[in-house]
């Protein structure tokens, strides 16, 4: 399901979220940009998440658990990301204030990418994208406005269908998809005892988690709506 918008105006301008879409961007813009495939490369290894080396030199690589959030493998990534994030993001934004939310970005996004590196502790592997940012967003938007609703599209085959769903079930789905696939790269990785490596839904999981529970204490003190 692909959301395309929402039904609550926001009643400020969104500024934190557009200049997070912006910076995304502008790294993005960095990436492709650095020198071909090996520039890409070491833009990445030098800003991304990589769990082996994060846990053996803490004190040197933390900033990576902020910087890692800036950076995508490709354009589908970075236009998924961004979508949801203007979407969902200007909601969040208008309930808490642009410095709240700020901070809450940058702190779901610091958990986020976290919970990922501990599981992974012996990853070379780079841990990359605003997704467990994204998702404390999401957690957020479905504790403020679950009756909220969500124009998607859903695709059906060959054929497309644009319907109206309340955002307590969109985003219920959603965090339904991330916890089962997060279930299974674990029982994978605990099988094989392998790195876990791929899509981080482990980081979409406890992104929507820690956004949903930290938004009673960054939100203003109007009742949850709509």
């Amino acid at each position: 399901m692909i959301p395309l918008r929402d039904d609550i105006p926001s009643d400020k301008t969104p500024f934190i979220t557009l200049l997070l879409i912006a910076a995304n961007c502008y790294v993005f813009y960095l990436q492709i940009t650095a020198g071909g495939i090996s520039g890409f490369e070491r833009f990445i290894n030098h800003w991304a998440v990589i769990p082996f080396r994060l846990f053996a030199h803490p004190r040197v690589y933390y900033y990576t658990l902020v910087t890692a959030a800036f950076l995508h493998g490709g354009w589908m990534h970075i236009i998924g990301n961004m979508v949801f994030l203007y979407i969902f993001g200007d909601n969040v934004e208008d309930r808490m204030g642009h410095f709240k939310f700020f901070v809450f970005y940058i702190l779901v996004g610091i958990i986020a990418n976290g919970s990922q590196a501990i599981i992974s502790q012996t990853s070379k592997i780079p841990l990359i994208g605003a997704s467990g940012a994204i998702a404390g967003v999401l957690g957020s938007y479905f504790y403020y406005y679950p009756y909220a609703r969500v124009m998607t599209l859903v695709p059906l085959g060959f054929f497309t269908r644009i319907i109206e769903v309340p955002a307590f079930i969109f985003l219920g789905l959603w965090f339904l998809m991330q916890t089962l696939n997060t279930t299974a790269v674990i029982s994978m990785h605990m099988a094989t005892q392998q790195s876990a490596g791929g899509i981080a839904f482990l980081a979409h999981a406890v992104g929507f988690v820690a956004g949903l529970l930290f938004s009673p204490f960054f939100g203003d003190k109007r009742g949850r709506f709509k």
